[in-house]
């Protein structure tokens, strides 16, 4: 461990192996720790059950009735993969889609007046759907044809609407859209956790149903993809990319020290031996000093012994329940997978319940997403915090400030401080946690994000678009 390398990776969740492969593969030398005996950190799958019943102090044990436990893998972090989203592009990009095999999430639901619908998102089931009357059905139609045919780079699809000056609100308004279908657009199409968005120009709002049109259009049911054995799958897949390019990988290693000089990161102390290094990347855990505290999310793991009512008996499925519709400020999420994915016994069901915390009662609320479930067989409750970094890590000083201006630098932004040219440029740089969310967009936004701020220029996609056909890693190996 001795020796020197570009880049120290702390943590196996899976922002930080995304990030040690791609680094990996742009020939950087990685170094890639956790102190954890298993990859994934936060976003791992637990297995056997016996292991999740003991993470939650259940020490009864799981029943007969769960079956084997060793045919169990539940994700602590439940996401889908959107068919033609970012983390897909991610996967072809570095061909990591030879690692791992994926099956299309059997539908996507909406929740209204207690009960759940399909989410319309194509012409023809605009018109067939049952969440909205016939005039509204037409009003919605032409909204999608506008929406599909909507080209930033055209000022002929516009129909009137300034994509960067023009609000969404104001887009509803044009095409006389009623609330219920703005809830659904909004939170089930475009995947907003809030009606932020409303007030903001229209062009993003735009995009991110579009996003998801491309996505269901690839594969049909809807436009989600999960992967064989649990969403653990994906760490270890980037994690075996880097290896392969010479990342060197320490599971069950300590972190006694993070060491800086002059306010720059050179290294990792680990068992009285140290690796030095120009760059780090970490996960909260690590650097508790460098960041805050940004809410909390309550995820509760439900088991059940058969599929979500009113969904065609699907194996998969989310359902999303709009903060309007139950008098709240952010979405519920239902993740549900099963037996057909290999992270269940036969003829069992994963569901998992999460959002955002706004009270001091997280459990009551998501009541109407576990009403949705009833019976359940078994229920695991998690409260997790949510943590940023307080600075970008290329111009960080926490290091050489004192106690009290730390503690001033976790509850606003950091004292500025003069340091020597081309100081800073090599830091620690930490990711966000892992949000309520039912998709992995905001988790590449912030891959994205850190390796900009690492690299000085754009994560590419470019290279990836002859090799999109690849989902299920079929290209020749």
């Amino acid at each position: 461990m001795d020796e020197e390398y570009d880049v120290i990776v702390l943590g196996t969740g899976l922002t930080e192996c995304i990030l040690s492969g791609i680094m990996s593969v742009n020939g950087k030398k990685v170094l890639h720790m956790d102190r954890n005996p298993y990859y994934g950190g936060e976003s791992s799958s637990i297995t056997p059950l016996e292991e999740l019943y003991k993470r939650f102090q259940l020490l009864e044990g799981p029943p007969e009735t769960m079956g084997r436990g060793r045919d169990w893998n539940v994700d602590l972090i439940p996401k889908f993969l959107m068919a033609n989203g970012q983390l897909v592009k991610m996967l072809l990009y570095t061909e990591v889609t030879r690692y791992l095999d994926f099956k299309v999430v059997e539908g996507s639901f909406v929740y209204k007046g207690g009960k759940i619908y399909k989410v319309p998102s194509t012409e023809t089931e605009a018109l067939a759907s049952n969440l909205m009357g016939m005039f509204e059905k037409r009003r919605f139609r032409k909204f999608l044809v506008f929406v599909a045919n909507f080209d930033e780079n055209d000022a002929k699809t516009f129909e009137g609407v300034d994509p960067q000056n023009t609000s969404m609100r104001d887009v509803y308004r044009k095409f006389d859209l009623g609330q219920d279908v703005i809830d659904f657009t909004g939170h089930a199409l475009a995947l907003y956790r809030t009606d932020d968005y409303l007030d903001q120009p229209c062009l993003e709002t735009i995009n991110r149903i579009k996003l998801y049109s491309e996505s269901l259009a690839r594969y049909g049911k809807s436009p989600y993809l999960y992967p064989l054995y649990g969403l653990g799958e994906l760490p270890q897949g980037f994690a075996r990319l880097s290896a392969i390019y010479g990342g060197t990988y320490m599971l069950n290693k300590p972190v006694d020290d993070i060491i800086m000089e002059n306010g720059k990161v050179v290294g990792v102390k680990s068992e009285g031996e140290v690796a030095r290094c120009k760059q780090l990347i970490c996960d909260p855990s690590y650097v508790p000093d460098r960041v805050r505290k940004a809410g909390q999310v309550i995820r509760i793991i439900c088991v059940l012994s058969h599929p979500i009512k009113n969904t065609n008996d699907a194996n998969s499925c989310q359902v999303i329940i709009p903060q309007n519709q139950v008098n709240r400020k952010s979405d519920i999420y239902v993740c549900m997978i099963s037996y057909a994915h290999n992270v269940a016994a036969q003829g069992k069901y994963i569901a998992i319940a999460s959002t955002t915390v706004e009270t001091a009662e997280p459990e009551k609320e998501v009541e109407p997403a576990l009403e949705l479930l009833e019976p359940i067989d078994q229920k695991f409750v998690a409260i997790s915090d949510l943590y940023e970094p307080i600075d970008d890590g290329s111009e960080s000083q926490v290091s050489s400030l004192s106690r009290p201006q730390l503690l001033a630098a976790r509850s606003g932004p950091l004292p500025s401080s003069p340091r020597a040219p081309g100081a800073g440029c090599f830091q620690v740089f930490c990711s966000c946690s892992y949000d309520a969310t039912t998709h992995f967009e905001t988790t590449c936004n912030d891959i994205k994000d850190i390796y900009k701020r690492m690299a000085g220029s754009a994560f590419d996609f470019e290279n990836m678009k002859r090799k999109q056909n690849d989902v299920f890693g079929e290209a020749d190996q």
